[in-house]
């Protein structure tokens, strides 16, 4: 890299401190944390959304887990010599600020040291600030020569490239830090931005130089799942690559990194594992309702691929456990892959009008017709609540077309509505039940969706009318992210409404049936254990009953559970479906029964660190097994959460439409084109 290149590329990183303290300053003005000096060390201000709030609050979390662990070890084990606190990278971070308002400073101090632009406008802002002032007490502000930007009795402000390690190791010095004090090094978000030898060498340095010292770093990982790729993409966007993923992908092999580079004890966990093990249980509900959500898909999926983790040298912290095993977060991984499912995009699909959107519903008309409705995605040329219907429509060729088409008629109109469920009435008639406009705004009432052709009954000339069905004021659903299966009882047809969430509830656990012939909601007798609320799960017909499997509970955990409403003489009865070996929590797939077998397909989990794909369940036996999703002839990364899926089984096929998300501060993504899963290989027989 030359040095034009290096120079851009340095601004870059800076770049991303920037965005980093305005979203810390955002995250304490909502409430998230208690820190009053954010604010007081960006120019501005900036409202993120609810998904950066939660980034940034479990990093803040995780952060300040492992600087209190340091903190009271050092109250355990009292030192003859003064802890020191040395953040690399720290850019526009308070936490000198937080720990000597809070008395923690007594017998420690900080030292932070970033690229020399970026300390001095920190040292020129905190010069310039009186309420700032007033905490660092008596200081001094270094020369444009100097690498010491600002210096009080217990903080320094160091300006330098961590690349240059014989510089920082002097300059260090010269301030008098001390190599045998008991020391805690912070690297948040730094050690990616650096090449890999680079990186290498400042962990070496780091257990060379301490004698008694903790290392914690935050950091991303998992770099070739589809969200993993997305956000290198980000990064490589901004001019601030993401090295060393490839070769330190997740946290096991972070962990061999540091002691194969000379500390005697290390422990990471991902953020999931953090937030599940090492946060009160009130302290994650009190977070939880600070603001309207509905992105828990992007939540986990973002965990995932971040970790915290703590090394350490020395006697004083060879027996700090900063994260000790917890049975709370169990690893469950899936079992051994049974086979392969290939996937292709539907090729001709491609030149069509594309089906990017998710959270949307989609129903098969007829067995050449497939319409997705509402969901938020791609709308002339910007992003939005989705306000066309999109066909896929198969033409005597055997290929598939995609297309758009508009409601038409005054009477009532699309309201571009969000995890709602269609149900298909006729090859002409769909019923919408349920869904949202936004995290607080249910889309009430049921709708009706009638397809009118043209009198040579073509398909090119395919029109959609909505209008309103049921009572006028009917409220019984204001939920989303509900499931709706249709179900049979004394030989009349139901729709059995269960699940999801509404303003009020985190979780449903309530269902409703309703009789299709009159549109009319009726009670109908269900026996047995009531199951655990839960949304985003999965729900399929199955011997005139419901087989639900799946979903996020009350504490905003996945469910392993696969459950039948089994028809009864008196009605219906819950049933819970042993399965062996037992399969791995998930939630925002979907499922499909073939041939006497569940199929449970993509998803999110967070209870292992595989790419969810197909889960296959003899409902028989009980019996599971996995099959891998092969995605060589898929162009593009594949993203299988908040899409729909539609089975053709003559064909042996699966079509998945749509999918995908708003990648926390990385973007939004949208799979662009339907894919083909063959299910071919899943014999009867099997």
């Amino acid at each position: 890299m030359g040095p034009r290149s290096r120079k851009r590329q340095e601004g870059a990183v800076q770049s991303t401190n920037d965005s980093s303290a305005l979203s810390k300053s955002s995250l304490a003005a909502r409430g998230y944390v208690h820190d009053t000096f954010a604010a007081l060390l960006v120019p501005g201000t900036v409202r993120r959304a609810p998904l950066i709030h939660r980034g940034y609050y479990v990093r803040a979390r995780a952060v300040g887990h492992c600087i209190c662990a340091f903190l009271e070890q050092m109250c355990r084990v009292p030192s003859a010599r003064r802890a020191q606190i040395l953040s690399l990278g720290a850019g526009s971070d308070s936490l000198y600020f937080r720990l000597k308002s809070a008395g923690l400073l007594a017998w420690a101090a900080v030292w932070e040291v970033d690229y020399p632009n970026v300390a001095q406008r920190k040292a020129e802002r905190i010069r310039d600030t009186p309420e700032l002032c007033a905490i660092t007490g008596p200081f001094q502000g270094g020369d444009s020569a100097s690498v010491l930007c600002f210096e009080s009795l217990d903080y320094r402000i160091l300006g330098l490239d961590l690349r240059h390690l014989e510089r920082l190791d002097q300059a260090l010095a010269a301030t008098g830090l001390d190599a045998a004090a008991p020391t805690l090094l912070l690297a948040e978000a730094v050690l990616t931005y650096l090449e890999p030898d680079d990186s290498a060498a400042l962990i070496s340095w780091a257990a060379r130089r301490f004698s008694n010292v903790l290392f914690v770093i935050y950091e991303q990982m998992r770099p070739h799942d589809t969200f993993g790729q997305f956000m290198q993409q980000h990064f490589r966007q901004l001019n601030s690559p993401l090295h060393g993923l490839d070769r330190f992908p997740d946290v096991e092999s972070q962990e061999r990194r540091f002691l194969q580079a000379g500390w005697t004890a290390c422990s990471a966990v991902d953020m999931n594992e953090f937030y599940r093990c090492f946060l009160p249980a009130e302290e994650r509900q009190r977070m939880e309702n600070l603001e309207p959500f509905d992105e828990f898909e992007e939540w986990h999926l973002k965990c995932a691929h971040y970790f915290i983790l703590a090394a350490s040298r020395g006697d004083t912290f060879s027996k700090t456990l900063v994260f000790p095993s917890s049975e709370l977060f169990p690893r469950v991984e899936p079992a051994s892959t049974s086979g392969i499912l290939p996937a292709n995009v539907v090729t001709s699909d491609i030149q069509s009008p594309h089906l990017k959107r998710y959270g949307h519903a989609s129903v098969l008309l007829s067995p050449d017709i497939i319409l997705s409705g509402g969901g938020f995605g791609e709308q002339d040329g910007r992003h939005c609540r989705m306000s066309k219907f999109h066909l896929l429509l198969r033409y005597c060729d055997l290929e598939w077309k995609g297309k758009q088409i508009c409601s038409w008629g005054t009477e009532v109109q699309w309201d571009g509505r969000l995890y709602h469920t269609m149900t298909r009435l006729s090859d002409t008639q769909v019923l919408v039940l349920g869904g949202r406009l936004s995290p607080v705004t249910p889309a009430l009432g049921i709708l009706q969706l009638h397809f009118y052709r043209r009198e040579d009954n073509s398909t090119e000339d395919l029109n959609v009318k909505v209008t309103k069905a049921g009572p006028e004021e009917d409220s019984t659903l204001s939920c989303w992210r509900h499931s709706t299966t249709e179900v049979s009882y004394k030989n009349q047809k139901y729709l059995f409404v269960y699940g999801g969430r509404n303003v009020v509830e985190p979780v449903l656990s309530d269902w409703h049936f309703l009789h299709v012939q009159t549109m009319a909601w009726v009670r109908i007798p269900v026996e047995g254990e009531t199951p655990e609320g839960r949304h985003s799960h999965s729900a399929c017909s199955w011997q005139g009953g419901a087989l639900i499997a799946g979903g996020l509970g009350a504490s905003e955990e996945p469910l392993s559970s696969v459950l039948f409403l089994k028809p009864v003489t008196c009605g219906f009865l819950w049933e819970s479906v042993d399965i062996q070996p037992p399969i791995t929590p998930r939630y925002s797939h979907t499922a499909h029964v073939l041939n006497g077998k569940l199929l449970l397909v993509g998803g999110v989990w967070i209870h292992s660190s595989s790419v969810p794909g197909v889960t296959v369940i003899n409902l028989t036996t009980g019996m599971s097994s996995e099959y891998q999703i092969d995605t060589t002839y898929v162009p593009w990364p594949l993203m299988l959460h908040n899409h729909t899926s539609i089975l053709l089984p003559e064909e042996r096929q699966l079509l998945l439409l749509g999918g995908g998300g708003n990648c926390f501060s990385f973007g939004t993504y949208f799979n662009p084109n339907t894919v083909t899963l063959d299910l071919s290989s899943l014999s009867a027989g099997q």
